[in-house]
């Protein structure tokens, strides 16, 4: 692997992939892979509010619900974009790929591609970095146990659509985003926050969601790839049916990527259960463990 020093001619290059799986092999030994920890520290969501009827939702004839049922309408005769959302897991061929020998025993979803690595669909050569932030990148991920600032869990997410503003609501230490869809502007100088701030607007069946103000400090994903202040986020959540969702991602950040990139989220409802209160620090022994601590 090259040294942060050292120029880079391929930033993504697969000794840097080899390099993230052999720390992924040791920290699983050693139980110091975060992901992996954060996973066995929650309780399976489907033990959350165990048999609640979702109200409202269709269901077969044995009781069952109905997840391809017609999504349902809203305020103006809009698809709803209420419940409880999922992203759908890696297929286990791709997630062997990512982190061989990963394995996850606690009954948690195994987690997304995205959440490994953003740029799981691109080849190495096709990674957009500008130079600057390629030399960041790498030595983020030569320092990747110590300093990652995000917490590795997965939580579903609720979201609650009114017509002024829909809400975003994440399990995840119990955080929240406000999609105001009343018409207003994004601001024009906003303060930098981890969350930014978001306007939504109806594009034919799917909400358009634009998101600025960024503070520059998060990751996009488990990798160390992150995101500069400059940051412009475009979502575009359409739900198929009652129980599947699309949600693509655009990101444009020209201080840190050469272009702008999109992805594709397959995401499912999770009937019958709801959110709780949910900290990935809770009872967490593992960190001070961790190589470089």
């Amino acid at each position: 692997m090259n040294r942060p020093d050292t120029p880079l001619t391929c930033p993504y290059d697969k000794r840097m992939r080899v390099g993230f799986v052999d720390r992924i092999r040791r920290s699983i030994g050693k139980r110091k892979f975060w992901i992996l920890i954060a996973l066995a520290a929650r309780p399976p969501v489907h033990a959350q509010w165990l048999n609640h009827p979702t109200p409202g939702l269709p269901r077969t004839p044995d009781g069952r619900p109905n997840l391809s049922a017609p999504a349902p309408r809203g305020a103006g005769k809009r698809p709803d974009l209420s419940g409880l959302w999922q992203t759908e897991s890696a297929p286990p061929d791709l997630l062997e790929r990512l982190i061989p020998a990963a394995s996850n025993g606690a009954g948690e979803e195994a987690p997304s591609q995205y959440f490994i690595d953003i740029f799981s669909d691109f080849k190495p050569q096709d990674v957009p970095f500008r130079p600057a932030a390629a030399q960041s990148f790498q030595q983020r991920f030569d320092n990747f146990t110590k300093l990652s600032p995000i917490s590795h869990c997965l939580p579903p997410y609720k979201i609650v659509q009114t017509p002024g503003v829909t809400f975003m609501l994440y399990e995840r230490d119990t955080t929240y985003r406000q999609v105001y869809t009343d018409g207003r502007k994004l601001p024009a100088d906003p303060q930098p926050s981890w969350l930014g701030y978001s306007v939504g607007k109806w594009d034919g069946e799917s909400l358009l969601v634009d998101t600025i103000g960024f503070n520059g400090r998060g990751w996009l994903d488990a990798r160390a790839h992150t995101h500069s202040e400059a940051l412009h986020l475009t979502e575009r959540f359409h739900r198929l049916d009652i129980g599947h969702m699309e949600v693509q991602l655009t990101i444009n950040d020209p201080a840190t990527y050469t272009r702008p990139f999109t992805i594709k989220l397959k995401q499912h409802l999770l009937p019958d259960t709801d959110l709780l209160e949910s900290f990935c620090a809770e009872n967490e022994k593992d960190a001070i463990h961790v190589e470089g601590k």
